[in-house]
């Protein structure tokens, strides 16, 4: 019952935030950059403010806080860890944005800059999570119910390459109106159920109010959208999904549960290789591959709908593949 009470009220701190953000940010001429590389179409948007991850970050962190201090005050600080991560990552984020809005170009921090701080936040989250005994050398394989044990060394490369990967691809799905708000509700979802099924109702706690955050931001950022969450939002869910999975201990789901983000990155990485082997030849029109969609036609409502139905599915479908971990 506390975790659909606090994810009420963070739906309703993110609503009632909104209404003072949004036109702070229009005041402030916080507005949106369109990559010239991007679809012409999107030109349209461009002055829309950016930087409304905001909206659902303070609420988070207000409520997991909040109803989370008994918690903290007894020694658990499994939802604080994962906050953290999160909020750290959002923090890069709305460094990368700030630079892009100040000093009016599209693209902020170098890769460089961003790939290092990235990787410093991975490795001081796993050293904390294998500190606070979360964190095992065991690879746990949804549907089969076994463990791979492998050394620490090879876990924690894979570890950073996941975490790293999973932030960036959930950064590259917030490409349309409501993309990677839509698809990462069912994903937090999935977390806080399991969490909460695995009798940790204070990790569950963490992606609930994200839940609540994530439909209250929703309202303003349904096509077409009122504000985007640039950086600032896009790497704070990244850091929430992949820090959920690494928190449960079953960093595999995300291949299930993280599907979309998978594919958008994997659409990128596909195109660049095969335009540069080809010089010049492409395999999709556009990437991320959303638009790809687009210049096929579909319009955003039809890609938010379809990625995030998607994305429902494959929750369902890992829920059932980790039935017999509980």
């Amino acid at each position: 019952m506390m975790l659909i009470v606090m994810c009420v009220v963070s739906f309703l701190l993110t609503v009632i935030l909104g209404r003072w953000l949004v036109p702070a940010l229009r005041a402030l001429k916080a507005g949106q950059s369109i990559l010239q590389i991007g679809p012409s179409w999107h030109n349209t948007k461009a002055g829309t403010p950016t930087m409304g991850g905001i909206m659902f970050m303070v609420p988070a962190l207000a409520c997991v806080i909040a109803a989370g201090w008994a918690a903290m005050a007894s020694g658990e600080c499994d939802h604080l860890m994962v906050l953290g991560f999160s909020l750290v990552f959002g923090a890069i984020g709305f460094v990368d944005d700030f630079v892009k809005v100040k000093y009016k170009r599209n693209l902020g921090l170098t890769a460089i800059q961003k790939f290092l701080l990235q990787l410093a936040v991975a490795l001081v989250y796993l050293a904390l999570l294998r500190w606070n005994g979360n964190l095992t050398n065991e690879l746990y394989i949804p549907f089969v119910n076994v463990t791979l044990t492998i050394s620490w060394v090879v876990y924690l490369v894979f570890a950073t390459f996941v975490i790293v990967g999973c932030v960036n691809a959930v950064n590259l799905t917030d490409g349309v109106d409501g993309l990677a708000t839509g698809v990462t509700l069912p994903v937090m979802i999935f977390f806080a159920v399991t969490a909460w099924c695995w009798g940790n109702e204070t990790l569950a706690l963490f992606p609930a109010v994200v839940v609540g955050g994530l439909a209250g931001f929703l309202c303003y950022n349904f096509h077409p959208a009122k504000v985007f969450m640039g950086d600032t939002g896009s790497l704070f869910l990244g850091g929430a999904v992949c820090g959920m999975a690494f928190a449960l201990d079953m960093p595999l789901i995300l291949i299930l549960v993280g599907l979309i983000y998978i594919v958008e990155a994997l659409s990128v990485i596909m195109q660049v290789t095969y335009f540069k082997a080809t010089h010049g030849k492409r395999i999709f029109r556009m990437t991320p591959i959303h638009h790809h969609f687009e210049m096929g036609g579909w319009n955003e409502v039809k890609i938010f709908t379809v990625f995030t139905g998607i994305t429902v599915l494959m929750c369902v479908l890992a829920g059932l593949g980790i039935m017999a971990r509980f």
